[in-house]
Parts: structure tokens; sequence; C-alpha cells
């Protein structure tokens, strides 16, 4: 590609800061490495290949994925060891099936249910398909899992014991509640219950026989505030790769760790309301909001100077699917901003604004130097 400057882009669009990737990608490795556990990326966010590899330090190694569009997507590019981290159902399994064997890898499977665990032992031998296999346990999010108490965790381990071709392998366990506080000493209690819960929980399993049960846990806050992982085989965490507003204002992250930006121009002047005109709106932004919880008034992002990201003082006051607008007190900001001129947002959420976009425009020096695709849909 040729190297660009941003204003040579087509707006709005994604623009991942490579440097700041990196230094938070190294971050995590390093804290994973000295809580002696492995690093397994959720890479729902970037769904890009180079940035899993940036993750993983240019290495091809476990990553987890929330889409069988990812997962197929990661198995394409040499990835062996996926974890698809969404609750399984039998009519996904052929797809499952093939993928497996047409890219020759594993992809370990998601139940916290009797009902699946039958179907998946049935499907195992009527298609002479191995499958890897985890029970969910709700460590207190209250979303999908198996309380660790729960006797239904001794009757699936029963299932699996009547067929070779599937393999119980563990438990996971996802601490999604760390993201509503900002105080720190819950998130260290969250973090200890996500890990005592799942270690309590494999206690329940019936003759297991692979050796070691595997305990697999992960959100990024917990990773950072756990005050120790023993036991713990693995880490799934992903929004650290990126950061955003959400996370800045909890105190987990700082703003400048935040490495992607919706680039968007400035395509008309509202002066009866005071307003700016953007040409990045729902689509381009999402319409998350959740950093304004500890982060009052930061609307649906924050507006930066094109070249150096510090913030203006502005922010995304309201948005249409292709509008945005920023709401001015003084007046001498149509001037500092005029029309076709280049603001960078820092978006509130990254996972759902980079889903409104098919490619990162990698920042190196000021510079786009180069464009990665990303995979969407399902």
């Amino acid at each position: 590609m040729k190297i660009k400057n941003l204003e040579e882009l087509d707006t709005p669009c994604l623009v991942l800061d490579k440097t700041r990737l990196e230094k938070n990608c190294s971050f995590a490795r390093e804290k994973c490495i000295g809580l002696n556990t492995i690093l397994r990326p959720h890479v729902k966010t970037p769904k890009s290949i180079e940035v899993a590899k940036i993750a993983l330090d240019n290495e091809v190694g476990p990553i987890t994925v929330s889409t069988l569009e990812e997962a197929e997507y990661f198995a394409s590019a040499g990835f062996k060891d996926i974890l698809y981290a969404v609750c399984i159902i039998p009519r996904k399994f052929g797809r499952l099936d093939f993928i497996q064997k047409k890219y020759n890898c594993v992809i370990r499977i998601v139940i916290d249910s009797i009902l699946i665990a039958k179907a998946i032992v049935d499907y195992s031998k009527l298609h002479s398909t191995k499958f890897e296999i985890f029970i969910e346990i709700d460590c207190g999010e209250g979303r999908s899992g198996l309380d660790f108490e729960d006797k239904k965790i001794i009757e699936i381990s029963k299932v699996f014991n009547v067929c070779d071709k599937t393999n119980l392998m563990g438990v996971l366990t996802h601490a999604g509640h760390s993201y509503l506080t900002d105080d720190k000493n819950e998130i260290l209690s969250i973090a200890n219950k996500e890990r005592e819960d799942a270690l309590a929980a494999v206690k329940h399993f019936s003759n297991f026989n692979h050796g070691d049960p595997l305990i697999s846990i992960g959100s990024t806050p917990t990773m950072l505030f756990a005050s120790h992982l023993n036991n713990i085989s693995e880490v799934r965490a992903g929004i650290y790769m990126f950061w955003d507003l959400a996370q800045a204002s909890r105190g987990i992250c700082k703003i400048e760790d935040i490495a992607v930006t919706v680039l968007a121009s400035v395509i008309g002047h509202n002066h009866q309301k005071n307003k700016i005109i953007i040409d990045a709106g729902a689509l381009a932004l999402s319409k998350d909001f959740s950093a304004n919880k500890f982060m009052p008034e930061v609307g649906y992002g924050l507006v930066c100077d094109p070249n150096s990201v510090e913030a203006l003082g502005l922010t995304i006051s309201e948005i249409h699917q292709e509008h945005g607008s920023i709401n001015i007190s003084n007046v001498d900001w149509f001037d500092k901003l005029p029309i076709g001129s280049l603001v960078r947002i820092l978006p509130n959420h990254s996972c759902l604004t980079c889903a409104g976009h098919s490619s990162y425009n990698i920042l190196e020096n000021n510079m786009i130097t180069d464009s990665w695709e990303r995979i969407n849909g399902w």
C-alpha cells in the first residue's frame, strides 16, 4: 500500500495506531506471564488476522472467537487452537465440523445444557467427529452458564463419559460484570470470585479422565486486577488491545492508551443551532453510551485533533445514521473546524464501533502505512 496522509483517506474510517496496539498487547502478555497463566486473546473486537498475530507476539497461537465466521476466518490463516466462546446449538454442528476438517484445526465449544451435551455425543457418533467441550459457569454476570454448585455439571460430565469422540476439557467463565464498576476493590473481589467459582465447578466432574481439567476465565479488568491466578489454565481477554472510553472512564486504562479512533470530516455548520456536523454517525460510531456513567457528558465520543489526538474539549452530542453533531458553546469553533476539516473520535466501545467498518488504516509516525481487513458477520 502506498503511504498516505490522513487527508487522503475516505471518511468515516477507522485509524489504528500500531505503536499503541503493540504496547497494549505487550503489556497483557507480560501480565499473564507474571500470573503464570496462558493468554488466549479474545479477537472479537479486532476481528483481524494482523491484530491477532500482534496480540500473540507474531505467532498463530490460541485465540478466542465469538462467531463461527471468525473461527473460519482465523482457521483459514493457520490458527489451529480456537475457542468459540458462545454456547453452541445443534444446527451449528455441521459448520463447526466442516471448519475443523477443512483447516485441520480444533474449535473448542461451550455448553451449559444437558440437552446439547447429548446432541453433541449423538452427532459425534454419527459423523465420527471429535469435539472438545467446556462447561460454562456463571460467576455473577447472570448471562449464560451454570452456578458452580449446579447438579447439572455432574450430569453433563456423565454424558461425555460414553463417547470417545468427545472430550470434556474443563470449565469456562467470564466476569463481564467487572465492566459495571470503577471501584478497584470491587473488581478485585469479582476477580477472586471468577477464579474461585471456576475452580469449585470442576470438583463436580464425574470420572474425569483427560488429565487435569482446564480452567478458562477472562475479562480484561479481572486479568489486570487479579491478585493471583493459581491453577488457572488460561485467560481470555480482548478489549485491552484497543481500549476505549468505557474502560478509560472506569480507570482500567488511560485515554492515551486507546489505539483505535474514527476519522471523520466536517460536512456542515448549523449556525442556527450552534452545531458542527460530521460524516460519522450511528453506523460509524455505534450508539453505545457506556462511558457516560463514569465520564459524564462524553456523549457518543470525544472529538480530537486529527494529528495529535489531543482532546479538543468537544464531544459527539447527537447521532443519526450517517450524521454526527458536535454542540459548540463558542462560535469560534466554526472557524477552527471549517467544512472539509478532519477530526478523530475516541469511541465509547471499540467492539461496537469497529463492527461498522471493514478495515483498519494503520497509523505509524503520523502516516498511514497499511490497510488491514477485518471480518464481520456470523
